[in-house]
């Protein structure tokens, strides 16, 4: 992507970011994602957009749509340029990207599926048009056996050779091995990741898929975040809501991200078709996952059979009926994005 932040961006940006070297005790409280969402509300109602908040009429806008977070508050975030150009210069040498809720180059899939708990921003690195082609999630456990990375590595080999992209959540274990499976069968994959993205742009191997076009990486956290338990929980949907269907290899029973973001699909979100791996020595999480609704993945030899789960998969989703998109998706003009 690597194009210049827009102003919608960089007011998302000054408003709920940490920008690097803004995580002093002496930096204003960042808003929040539900802060976030009332203050687009807000602006909505206004016909306003986060850009009119760093305008022209920025004392304005803030007055009629911010004032109820606190006037110093919100001034003191917007104040932030310079560690807001810090921040960009330091993502671009790294060919990271940002895009902003509030643009129309955010992904759609994401808004329409996750309306209101879409992210604010998404961080990237790689060939962000990926973020549009669905594809085949498929998550699993960090800890797993030898036989069960070999079986992972297979199905990422079948989503390449279907030409489907595969989706997963870049942890060791199951994530991986689907994602290395992929890439090594020539296939496209997006690793949705809950914390260290500037590492993984900057590592040796991810070097020749990233130029290729053959990989992103996309977080809705910092570049620079650390692992935080919550922050792999909350990621779960972004996957779910990038797929066109869901694999779940293996799951530890009631505890662990993969769990959580099963249930949370399978009985909360119905974003996409969900299925779990059957067959003998799947455990208790994979058995109590069909109980509550998943379906039993076909284990597919070959990239037609693949292609076939898919289709059906993304025949029976067709036919529920479509999601309305929240109003801040509507256009004022028809060309410029509500937050």
């Amino acid at each position: 992507m690597m194009t210049p932040l827009s102003a919608n961006t960089q007011a998302i940006l000054l408003l709920t970011a940490p920008l690097l070297l803004g995580r002093s005790e002496d930096s204003p409280e960042l808003l929040t994602s539900g802060e976030y969402n009332r203050l687009a509300r807000a602006l909505r109602e206004k016909r306003r957009q986060p850009a009119d908040l760093i305008g022209p009429d920025a004392a304005e806008t803030v007055e009629l749509a911010a004032a109820s977070l606190g006037h110093s508050r919100i001034e003191s975030l917007l104040g932030r340029g310079f560690l807001l150009s810090q921040a960009v210069d330091h993502w671009n040498a790294r060919a990271i990207w940002v895009v902003g809720r509030a643009d129309s180059s955010y992904p759609p899939r994401i808004k329409t599926l996750l309306k209101e708990d879409a992210p604010p921003l998404l961080y990237g690195c790689g060939e962000a048009a990926l973020l549009g082609t669905g594809g085949l999630a498929v998550v699993g456990s960090r800890q797993v056996d030898d036989e069960l990375i070999r079986y992972t590595e297979d199905v990422g080999r079948l989503a390449a050779q279907a030409r489907r992209t595969l989706i997963s959540g870049g942890a060791k274990g199951i994530d991986r091995a689907a994602m290395n499976g992929a890439l090594q069968a020539g296939g496209t994959v997006v690793g949705v990741l809950a914390d260290s993205l500037e590492r993984a742009a900057l590592a040796r191997d991810h070097r020749e898929p990233l130029m290729d076009r053959r990989l992103v990486f996309v977080s809705p956290y910092d570049p620079a975040a650390g692992f935080n338990v919550g922050h792999a929980m909350q990621r779960n949907k972004l996957i779910y809501a990038l797929a066109d269907a869901a694999l779940v290899v293996t799951a530890d029973f009631e505890k662990g991200g993969t769990w959580a973001g099963a249930i949370e699909q399978l009985e909360r979100l119905h974003l996409v078709p969900l299925f779990v791996r059957g067959g003998t020595h799947t455990g208790k999480g994979n058995a109590a996952l069909r109980q509550h609704g998943a379906q039993l993945w076909p284990d597919p030899h070959n990239a037609e059979q693949l292609e076939a789960a898919l289709a059906g998969a993304a025949a029976a989703a067709s036919a529920q009926p479509q999601q309305e998109l929240l109003s801040f998706e509507l256009r004022d003009d028809n060309t410029n994005p509500l937050p």
